[in-house]
């Protein structure tokens, strides 16, 4: 178990008053997983339980056997001997969800953590009680924070927090307890409505039939990272990826500038998905991702010149959740 150097800070006279509509309680989350898909499973989760002012109550970590390949060892160091005695997730859904309880999901693209909790709660056919979460990388952006890019390491190098073990699950939640809790009070002088997201639990789950659960095809047993060379996408590309609509196997999806999740990661998801990933942006490219969209690179310039659409890395992910397949080949006509 990692030490908690977090401290209370102290409070004055002086002390603003705190703003009534703000949340009683929050429950800062990290998930590791085995990667990206809806396919994916939970490796280690880790809670900071938060009073409403952002101060520290109580912390808790599991290990969690997924029941499968345990995916990017090189990312979190979790191999299968690690993970073969530990719980399954329906043995410890009960105390994670007792620490969710009544509070407000706290997580470094929310997104992702939330969707990941949702599903394991779904196959074990319960619900996690989380009705809000907070992204903070949406409230450093609503705050104004002078970041190079949206990493959680740049965070806590803005607030002088130390990270001891990336992507170690309880490590990287006290990091993010560590940071909200001043960004949190930022937010409380300056009366800032916090960005505020409803969570819907999911009431049934299936895995998909094209998908075993056992080694994946871009994550084998070891500890370095793969060749990055891949294998051509094997889909005719669809197109422009329409705004608002769904990402369909075949499109050229670009990437541009810092992520908070490993890009490696990212793209290999991509590619796992269906997709082709381009590494120049053409008339020919269906999306560009990046956190950046105003950032003077080329990508960006030319994404904007050719109309392709863009989306931040959380909107990506929420999209690779569910992948449109490509249209079967025409049959051949018979003569």
């Amino acid at each position: 178990m990692l030490e908690d150097p977090t401290a209370a800070a102290p409070r004055t006279a002086s002390t603003p008053s705190w703003p009534e509509a703000y949340p009683q309680g929050y429950a800062v989350v990290d998930v590791e997983t085995t990667g990206l898909a809806r396919d994916d499973r939970i490796v280690s989760a880790a809670v900071y339980q938060l009073d409403a002012r952002g101060d520290v109550q109580d912390r808790w970590y599991t290990l969690v056997n997924p029941q499968r390949d345990p995916g990017p060892v090189w990312i979190h160091g979790l191999t299968r001997e690690t993970l073969k005695d530990a719980p399954l997730f329906p043995d410890i859904a009960a105390a994670f969800a007792e620490r969710l309880a009544g509070r407000v999901l706290v997580a470094h693209n929310a997104a992702f953590d939330w969707s990941m909790i949702a599903r394991e709660y779904a196959r074990s056919k319960t619900e996690a009680p989380v009705r809000q979460r907070l992204c903070t990388i949406a409230l450093s952006k609503e705050l104004g924070l002078p970041l190079a890019n949206h990493k959680l390491e740049t965070l806590a190098a803005h607030y002088g927090v130390v990270q001891e073990r990336a992507h170690h699950a309880l490590d990287d939640a006290r990091v993010l307890a560590e940071t909200f809790r001043p960004s949190l009070r930022r937010a409380a002088e300056a009366g800032l409505r916090l960005p505020l997201l409803a969570c819907q639990p999911l009431t049934e789950w299936s895995d998909p039939p094209s998908r075993s659960v056992g080694p994946q095809r871009s994550y084998r047993q070891q500890s370095w990272r793969p060749s990055r060379k891949r294998p051509a996408c094997p889909y005719p590309n669809p197109g422009r990826y329409q705004p608002g609509g769904l990402l369909t196997q075949g499109m050229r999806v670009a990437f541009s500038g810092d992520t908070s999740v490993d890009r490696e990661l990212l793209e290999d998801r991509a590619v796992e998905a269906g997709l082709h990933v381009a590494t120049s942006v053409s008339r020919l490219t269906s999306l560009l991702v990046t956190n950046d969209p105003e950032a003077a690179t080329s990508k960006t310039a030319k994404a904007r010149s050719f109309g392709t659409p863009i989306v931040d890395e959380a909107a990506f992910t929420q999209l690779l959740l569910d992948v449109t397949p490509a249209e079967p080949p025409a049959e051949p006509t018979i003569r």
